[in-house]
């Protein structure tokens, strides 16, 4: 057996591995949270939004002359260890977790007190010096500490998301340049529908992602609303006057974030409607996304017996039986991600409903799927772009084949000759396997030179008025 410390909480004697930062109750809690696998370090914004919480607490506690200079100063620094990256192994309690947070504060504060101890020159454990909650949570609950640090945390992410997101929708925009002149056909209902250019389509693409984006960005300003100085339900109990006017100033100044105070701290508790949004914006860029990725799979099918319009970069092998075989797998795990993001909605929707009275105990797993949410969906965006778009390549001599036979191009000349004539040959066409042009020529409906101008791809896909 691996070597132990003891230490104690409100319940009784805890083995605590000898070399862990944590403590008792972060002990107690991965023992009974063994849920997920895991722990809260897998999300390093998670991490250094408590750790910055922390970092602010401290702070505050420090001006308003209810924390020693030297513990508050101390604490200050180890905080600014985890912001940097240090000792995210040691928050170990499962994302998924009963308690509100209750065991994700807690973490945070065993490590941050034991951090201290050891830079001081004590051991661990010995909280008589620099107690997690005496000192480390002072004037504070798991109430507003959790539920900042995860708005801190989703802020974090989400501007890592947009920026990635903006990226592959520059991508599919040079794309739209780079296709501009193959006219294909347009589809609607999958079925053949009127002239387009590829470049038309792919430009679509980058707008709707654009638009996408616009919709991630308004909820950023959402998340700066925070309950920080709330305690327990609201009424701020246990904290000193001034100290939700300096937690804030704090948070805002190591941030760099323009959080602001709610205007009721009660109602602000309970409150998880904000979350509801970013996942709703969240799901609409994620489901917008794998329409698009379905586009692809679409139009590159094949190789021969699909659509074949795109030959996607081959990335893998694609069967075990089937030599040859290549599957567009960048597009399918897209695909994936957004299933898993409209699932997590629904769950966040249920976690938001069954709040009670002053408190949402749900929390944990609206941190998680919103956090794995924002983290998929950028690293799909990333291998979408990268391992995909980026290498899309038109068959353009397929595109203009199909445009030549198409019997869409009688679409444009309903002007012309009406819907009903058009309507016939169009079937007769079809049925017969012969030409529009002849048609239309043959029976003295227009002249070649007409025809030739009112079916000019440029026109007919909008290129030129």
């Amino acid at each position: 057996m691996s070597a132990t410390r003891v230490e104690h909480d409100s319940l009784g004697p805890v083995a605590v591995p000898a070399d862990a930062y944590w403590g008792a109750n972060t002990q107690r809690a991965v023992e009974n949270f063994p849920i997920s696998g895991r722990g809260i370090g897998t999300y390093p914004e998670l991490v250094t939004a408590l750790a910055l919480v922390k970092q602010a607490a401290a702070r505050a506690n420090a001006e308003i002359g209810v924390l020693d200079p030297a513990i508050a100063s101390v604490i200050d620094a180890t905080c600014q260890e985890i912001v940097e990256g240090d000792l995210h192994d040691q928050f170990v309690v499962d994302l998924i977790q009963g308690g509100a947070g209750t065991s994700t504060n807690m973490n945070a504060n065993e490590v941050i007190a034991n951090r201290a101890l050891e830079r001081l020159g004590h051991a661990r454990g010995r909280y008589d010096l620099v107690h997690p909650l005496d000192h480390v949570n002072r004037s504070q609950s798991t109430n507003d500490v959790y539920p900042t640090a995860v708005k801190i945390a989703l802020t974090i992410g989400l501007r890592r998301l947009i920026a990635e997101h903006a990226l592959l929708a520059a991508a599919f925009r040079s794309k739209g340049v780079e296709f501009r002149d193959h006219v294909k056909i347009g589809r609607t209902q999958l079925q053949d529908a009127v002239p387009m250019t590829l470049g038309q389509e792919f430009t679509a693409f980058a707008v709707t992602m654009e638009e996408d984006n616009l919709r991630l960005n308004e909820t950023i300003p959402l998340l700066a609303e925070i309950n920080l100085g709330a305690t327990a339900i609201g009424t701020g109990i246990t904290a000193s006057p001034g100290y939700a006017a300096a937690v804030v100033r704090h948070l805002a100044a190591l941030t760099g974030l323009p959080v602001v105070t709610a205007t009721d701290l009660i109602e602000a508790t309970s409150d998880t409607g904000v979350f509801m949004l970013v996942s709703a914006a969240l799901k609409r860029a994620a489901i917008k996304l794998s329409k698009i990725s379905s586009d692809l799979r679409l139009l590159s099918s094949g190789p021969q017996f699909g659509f074949g319009e795109l030959h996607l970069p081959p990335r893998q092998a694609g069967s075990s039986i089937m030599p040859g075989k290549v599957n567009p797998v960048i597009p399918e795990v897209v695909n994936q991600v957004a299933f898993a993001i409209a699932g997590a909605d629904v769950s966040i929707t249920m976690a938001a409903d069954n709040g009670q009275l002053q408190l949402n105990a749900f929390e944990p797993v609206i941190a998680n799927a919103l956090l794995q949410g924002l983290t998929w969906l950028t690293n799909a965006c990333r291998t979408l772009r990268v391992n995909c778009v980026d290498g899309i390549q038109a068959d353009a001599e397929l595109l203009r084949t199909r445009v030549a036979s198409s019997v869409g191009l009688v679409t444009a000349l309903t002007p012309r000759i009406g819907y009903s004539t058009a309507a016939q040959i169009a079937h007769e066409a079809l049925e017969t396997g012969g030409d529009v042009r002849t048609a239309i020529v043959g029976r003295g409906l227009l002249t070649a030179e007409e025809y030739d101008a009112i079916t000019d791809p440029r026109l007919l896909t909008g290129s030129v008025r």
